[in-house]
């Protein structure tokens, strides 16, 4: 399975769309809360080569991006790839 990472904040609808569609495909992810944490925010920016929006979601530690990344990659039928392995 997959290891799934995103760095997400409190009250934030992309942060839930992206986990909604994780989790409708019956994924496991960990979370980060970027806003509760300061460390994880820096974490965020620096393996994301300083993207400061969430959320900021992460593949095997490949850099997916953010909710619209991985709509995208869902409606071009790639999200299943990335998720094998």
């Amino acid at each position: 399975m997959a290891n799934v990472e995103i760095y997400s904040g409190d009250f934030c609808p992309y942060c839930v769309r992206a986990k909604t569609l994780l989790q409708k495909k019956g994924i496991e992810f960990t979370e980060y809360n970027v806003r509760r944490d300061i460390q994880h925010q820096k974490q965020m920016h620096d393996r994301s080569n300083g993207a400061r929006t969430i959320p900021q979601i992460f593949i095997n530690d490949r850099h997916v991006g953010g909710c619209d990344e991985l709509y995208a990659l869902e409606k071009k039928g790639e999200l299943d790839s990335w998720l094998e392995s």
